[in-house]
């Protein structure tokens, strides 16, 4: 089964596509995660990749969608989680053909859908151990010992630079500008699914599950 997690930062898709890896065997393919391994490894790709970088230019549609390729011929029949690709209609249609030409289709994708307000109150209160990374939030989950971790008992916490509203705010923009506009693509394919990112993790999963499972069923 092959799926596409959309979704603005923050709304989940990283802590679901982790649950999808330990419960189904499925393999998260992030283009980020795929483009560092690929300059590490020095692949062919990840060396045109490389080239295409040092000359101070951006890696197109078309090395991004060699990695994608290249990745997928690795996973040896275990579903993937498509995560943060495709970006563009071209992307979606490249993806099309790199899934036809091995056997596989695209079964889902699943757009967490959130409350923007909310999701940059979620964001923005989120705090963690600096020692032991133990999660925290201002308004959720704050530690029982004041200024303690429950976990290690350090007295240090970190939050990430980015999480403040102005850059929330910005990256769930570009999001809807960069991202979003594919959804017609694959909605007039009966492929989309909503699913309420607002929920708790469990909640979410369970949805995610229903949606898996009715279409495993089916097959």
């Amino acid at each position: 089964m092959n799926i596409i997690l959309l979704g603005p930062p923050g709304a989940g898709k990283g802590t679901q596509a982790a649950r999808l890896e330990a419960q189904r065997g499925m393999v998260q393919l992030s283009t980020g995660d795929m483009l560092r391994e690929a300059l590490a490894n020095g692949t062919p790709v990840g060396l045109q990749a490389k080239a295409v970088m040092d000359a101070g230019e951006l890696v197109s549609d078309a090395i991004v969608s060699a990695l994608v390729g290249e990745r997928l011929d690795k996973l040896k029949g275990r579903g993937a989680i498509f995560d943060g690709y495709p970006r563009t209609q071209g992307q979606a249609e490249a993806l099309d053909l790199l899934l036809s030409e091995r056997g596989r289709q695209l079964d889902h994708v699943i757009e967490l859908v959130v409350d923007e307000d909310a999701l940059v109150e979620r964001i923005v209160g989120r705090f963690s151990c600096a020692v032991c990374g133990t999660p925290y939030h201002d308004l959720y989950k704050m530690p029982k010992v004041q200024e303690t971790c429950d976990t290690c008992g350090s007295h240090e916490f970190k939050r990430r630079p980015d999480d403040n509203e102005a850059t929330v705010r910005t990256r769930m923009a570009e999001y809807r500008s960069k991202t979003a506009p594919i959804l017609p693509y694959y909605e007039q394919r009966g492929l989309v699914r909503h699913v309420d990112g607002m929920l708790s993790v469990d909640e979410v999963s369970d949805r995610i599950d229903q949606l898996l499972a009715g279409d495993s069923a089916r097959s």
